[in-house]
């Protein structure tokens, strides 16, 4: 039977998946997606990522028939290479910047200056790095000499793609995904990158779903994989999980809501003068290059943090009982805990009322919620909402959540790995499927949520 790899590169975690011809998930490992502190600034583990992959790709070849591979990681991201390295190695010239790093701040007036407008790019100014040009505009700055070594500039996904075929590629997704990279309004390239002279750097964009070829031969010494394991050319993450709905519902409108470190809402179907540059939201560009309203926060990051000054922990059980005390007595978390992204980024976090140090896990829900429920109402969404990924192991949140849109459908994907089916899909891309296999949340019979939800919208709006 012939399998597909899947290579999933989270913020937190990096997983490797092989699916069946069913596409159902057979095998599944992961590891931490540490953040390298030494050097010039903090880094990407790009290393002990390639490692690690060839060592745990070298454990299954002899069990499983590998035939296909594609890759998936999160935005905001890309790798400066020079081409003509040898083979093997990483061929970066300068280390992969962490997107959460403060360093590139150093350039933020001066690259104000040359930031395209967001009618433009829809793209917001973001903190840190999460604008991925305003990484390139540092880098260049701050390390002329070894920016000017750069042949090409690659997109997170085509990095890997690069590194395991030595076919380089662009690809849509990546390309816009709040990167001031990618003009929404033009369907091209951004005024910044012809202004910085980049668009040379970049390779041809070719669709997420493009076959690069084989494996090179060293990968596939390495590995045991097939000599004619085909590579294709990869996407970004959240767009991944789009991509089964966009095929699911056609021109109907419709909602996913992506979870993980990141919680992203994208609606099909949303006017893109509906967003708001003040509050996280934003255009992606899905994998037919539609652009999609979005709206940002980072659930899964605030969960932890407010988990970690509460007590509890992501994936612990949630007491409906503790719920129901916190909106009784309108005790509630109000942002930010991400350090300034999302809708209320910058605003001094805070807790309202007197909550126990064992209600961190029942606080994070209801934040959360909130937190959803308010971007959706932000965003005008339509019609039917998808959840997808890490909140699915939070199915009160889930249900909570349609207890507040009581006029809208809430469904939960009954795969936790979405955004990996998402991915498959590019390997096989002539027999994609449109159905998907869900389930709806029950809406909770929680009393006085809806005043809640009105006490905590004035609390943090005042």
């Amino acid at each position: 039977m012939s399998h597909c790899l899947v290579l999933d590169i989270g913020k937190t975690n990096v997983k490797l998946h092989v699916l069946n011809s069913k596409r159902q998930s057979v095998f599944s490992e992961s590891r931490a997606n540490k953040v390298l502190l030494e050097g010039d600034y903090p880094h990407t583990d790009v290393e002990g990522i390639w490692i690690w992959m060839i060592s745990v790709i070298g454990r299954l070849t002899d069990k499983l028939h590998i035939s296909r591979m594609s890759i998936t990681t999160h935005g905001a991201t890309a790798a400066l290479i020079n081409r003509n390295t040898v083979d093997g190695s990483s061929g970066l010239v300068l280390p992969i910047l962490d997107y959460e790093s403060n360093k590139v701040d150093q350039s933020e007036l001066e690259y104000a200056k040359v930031k395209p407008a967001f009618s433009e790019t829809y793209s917001p100014s973001l903190p840190a790095g999460l604008n991925l040009a305003k990484q390139l505009f540092w880098l260049q700055k701050t390390f002329p000499d070894k920016f000017s070594e750069a042949t090409d500039i690659l997109m997170y996904p085509q990095y890997w793609a690069w590194r395991l075929t030595g076919q380089r590629t662009s690809e849509i997704t990546s390309l816009g995904c709040h990167t001031d990279l990618w003009s929404v309004k033009e369907n091209t390239f951004s005024s910044l990158v012809t202004h910085m002279q980049w668009q040379t750097l970049f390779p041809e964009i070719q669709p997420a779903w493009t076959n690069l070829g084989s494996v090179n031969p060293q990968v596939a010494k390495q590995t045991g994989l097939p000599d004619d394991c085909q590579v294709f050319a990869g996407i970004h993450d959240s767009n991944a999980s789009f991509l089964r709905y966009r095929l699911h519902n056609q021109t109907q409108p419709f909602t996913v809501i992506s979870t993980g470190t990141w919680t992203i809402l994208m609606s099909s179907g949303v006017p893109l003068d509906k967003l708001d540059s003040r509050q996280d939201m934003l255009a992606n560009m899905d994998v037919m290059a539609t652009p999609i309203a979005c709206a940002r926060f980072m659930g899964g990051r605030e969960y932890e943090a407010i988990c970690a000054q509460l007590g509890g922990a992501f994936g612990d059980p949630v007491d409906p009982i503790q719920i129901q005390h916190l909106i009784d007595k309108k005790y509630m978390a109000l942002p930010d805990f991400s350090d300034g992204s999302g809708p209320f980024g910058g605003r001094k976090a805070e807790f309202i009322g007197k909550i126990s140090a064992n209600q961190g896990t029942a606080i994070a829900t209801l934040y959360c919620a909130m937190m959803i429920d308010y971007q959706l109402d932000r965003l005008a969404a339509q019609n039917s909402i998808y959840i997808e990924g890490a909140f699915l192991q939070n199915p009160l949140m889930c249900s909570m959540l349609a207890q507040l849109r009581p006029q809208q459908d809430v469904w939960l994907s009954a795969d936790a790995t979405g955004t990996v089916q998402g991915c498959a899909y590019l390997t096989d891309w002539q027999s994609v499927p449109s159905a998907i296999e869900l389930k709806p949340a029950v809406p909770t019979k929680f009393s006085g949520l809806g005043d809640y939800k009105k006490h905590w919208l004035t609390s943090v709006l005042q």
